[in-house]
């Protein structure tokens, strides 16, 4: 695994006239290819780190696999320089759509909609059923979150420069968290840290991210099985479109004491 974060020299100033040079601690953003049986797939920009866990989770957004018996292999490329080039055995029988193995794509570490060809096949790609999720909780119990999110940042602490997701059972416990220079990334490498132990779907749980709520993030969120995804940001307008199609409980601005909810507000319980 390649370095998290890296120390470089800046200048400091300020607006009363001082200035002075001193070590900054910035987090890492490398390249990591995908590539499934041998073809490359992808090539995404990430914080090195929970790689497997991020390959897995985008497999599964893209509908590739949907547990861990999907997949027979997954190992570094030997034939490049670090560990920068990742390489996916699927099981017998299990095989990406073709119109995702003819043609590459590049995602960025702010990537919106990544390898759809459309929003409308985002929409009708639906593998549970998360309008009939019985999850309820209490304002009270989200407003907490974001805080637990907060306190497990430990990168974040030395950076201030990446994106969080938190996966939380209906009791607030944290069960997952990972960190990366991309929201997207952040998300799928909770999410496949949970596919990788058989956990999809995950049926009551909350996904709580330290950004906005994009209509990607929504989408993933769905492909997992999750009912209830709350932001500390604005959520978008075709996140809360695609969160109200598929049944979910999208929550905005989970700041202090108050909260926005926008889709799925009977799981909000006062």
């Amino acid at each position: 695994m390649g370095r998290i974060t890296v120390r470089r020299p800046v200048l400091r100033l300020s607006t009363a006239g001082t200035r002075g040079r001193r070590p900054d601690t910035l987090a890492v953003e490398e390249p990591l290819e995908i590539r499934v049986g041998g073809r490359p797939l992808t090539i995404t920009m990430r914080t090195p780190g929970d790689d497997f866990d991020l390959v897995a989770g985008f497999l599964a957004a893209e509908g590739v696999v949907a547990g861990p018996e999907d997949i027979a292999a997954m190992r570094y490329c030997a034939d490049t320089l670090e560990q920068n080039t990742l390489d996916v055995v699927l099981a017998a029988g299990v095989r990406p759509p073709d119109t995702l193995l003819t043609r590459a794509f590049t995602t960025t570490s702010a990537c919106g909609v990544c390898g759809k060809a459309s929003v409308e096949a985002l929409r009708d790609d639906r593998p549970y059923d998360v309008a009939a999720d019985p999850l309820t909780l209490t304002p009270r119990l989200l407003a907490g979150l974001p805080d637990r999110l907060r306190e497990a940042q430990r990168v974040f602490d030395r950076t201030g420069g990446l994106h969080a997701a938190g996966l939380f059972s209906a009791a607030g416990e944290l069960v997952a968290l990972r960190e990366d220079v991309g929201r997207h990334n952040a998300v799928d490498k909770v999410v496949g840290h949970a596919l990788r132990q058989g956990r999809l779907p995950l049926a009551g749980h909350v996904l709580v991210v330290s950004g906005r709520a994009s209509f990607e993030l929504t989408q993933k969120a769905m492909q997992a099985g999750i009912p209830v995804l709350a932001a500390v940001s604005a959520p978008s307008s075709l996140a809360v479109e695609l969160a109200e199609d598929a049944g979910m409980t999208l929550v905005g601005f989970l700041r202090g004491e108050t909260m926005n909810v926008y889709t799925g507000a009977h799981r909000i319980t006062v």
